[in-house]
């Protein structure tokens, strides 16, 4: 995927929200990640109902980055199987999203 897209992905924590978000941003795979507090989830795992408070990360980068970000996720994601969902932004601000391209690492 070129141009700019959203990645959604949950953590069980403020710390691994935090973590995970400066990580991305600090390395340049993402231009900003936003951290929603106190999201509730409601999913199956292992075959049970879970009902769980988690924190939702917003990050906004690039869909050429999409693989690097997913891996980056995956090696200090504490889930054994992390949400990690990109979606394309189809439109926008075009300084805001010329600005996740500048700050961004080039391909």
């Amino acid at each position: 995927m070129t141009g700019p897209a959203v990645i959604l992905v949950t953590a069980d924590s403020e710390a691994s929200a935090v973590k995970i978000s400066k990580h991305l941003v600090e390395n340049r795979l993402a231009a900003c990640a936003s951290i929603v507090p106190k999201i509730r989830s409601i999913y199956v795992w292992e075959d049970e109902v879970c009902d769980e408070e988690e924190y939702l990360l917003i990050i906004k980068t690039r869909g050429d980055l999409f693989e690097q970000v997913r891996d980056a996720i995956v090696d200090i994601h504490n889930y054994t199987v992390p949400e990690i969902v990109s979606l394309p932004i189809v439109g926008g601000l075009e300084a805001y999203l010329d600005w996740i391209n500048d700050v961004t690492v080039a391909s």
